[in-house]
């Protein structure tokens, strides 16, 4: 595997006196796409792609600390991935595993704390104990909150929402008439999370595949033809520059 968990930040996890401009973004959202066609562009089978996207992973935290961004969304694992082939499947658990052991450590001594959301019902136990360990072993720290979206759907989330409330409903804890927005917001998996400034897609592709429907609907979004395992601070700049440039009106004048 190419590169060093320590080469994420300064070992204090604060971003360096001077660091580039967050342009106003605190929360921004990712979706990385287009490992397998760097990995075909490259020569190399897909999986190869999969590893080189662990690198840019790296990278962008990296870059967010630098730029003291709050809030990095990362679309790691999402319910529709299932129905790819077993075996990169497969890859994407060890990578996932791989992580989790490699960086873990680092991030927590950067003050990074770790955050999953997603389904968690039908995952196997040790991918249950590793994310459980990521989130346990950061919870106190104050820096940057790395939000891994993992087994996610939006319309999952959402859908799970909906019977919670709806469940309160029957069971006489709330009237209908309580269900409003905030209450469910306060019923997703983000629920104490603002909602995303930016979301960047890579890869060229232009839409936002079941992920965070809900939260994202004054999003700013960018999409860079750029593929995820070359995506790099200079990409990042780019779009923070671009979202520094809009008017965020909120349905407003």
């Amino acid at each position: 595997m190419p590169g060093s968990p320590h080469s994420l930040a300064t070992e204090s996890g604060q971003p360096e006196e001077g660091a580039p401009s967050h342009f106003g973004v605190s929360h921004l959202a990712m979706i990385m796409d287009g490992n397998g066609r760097w990995a075909t562009r490259q020569g190399l089978p897909r999986l190869a792609g999969h590893r080189a996207g662990l690198e840019a992973v790296r990278r962008l935290v990296r870059a967010c600390i630098e730029r003291n961004i709050g809030y990095l969304t990362l679309y790691s694992f999402s319910t529709e991935n299932w129905t790819r082939p077993a075996e990169e499947v497969g890859e994407l658990m060890r990578l996932l595993r791989f992580f989790v052991r490699s960086d873990l450590a680092t991030l927590n001594r950067q003050n990074v704390r770790i955050r999953v959301i997603g389904e968690r019902e039908g995952l196997a136990p040790d991918i249950l104990r590793i994310l459980d360990e990521a989130q346990t072993t950061t919870a106190a720290n104050t820096g940057l909150i790395l939000v891994i979206a993992f087994n996610y759907g939006a319309r999952a989330e959402l859908t799970r929402a909906v019977r919670y409330l709806a469940a309160e409903v029957a069971a006489g804890r709330m009237p209908a008439s309580a269900i409003s927005e905030a209450a469910i917001s306060a019923s997703l998996d983000t629920r104490d999370i603002p909602d995303p400034d930016l979301l960047i897609r890579t890869s060229g592709e232009q839409r936002i595949s079941n992920f965070l429907l809900w939260q994202s609907a004054y999003t700013e979004l960018v999409f860079t033809p750029v593929l995820w395992p070359d995506f790099d601070a200079t990409a990042l700049d780019a779009a923070l520059r671009e979202f520094g440039q809009r008017q965020r009106r909120f349905g407003g004048i």
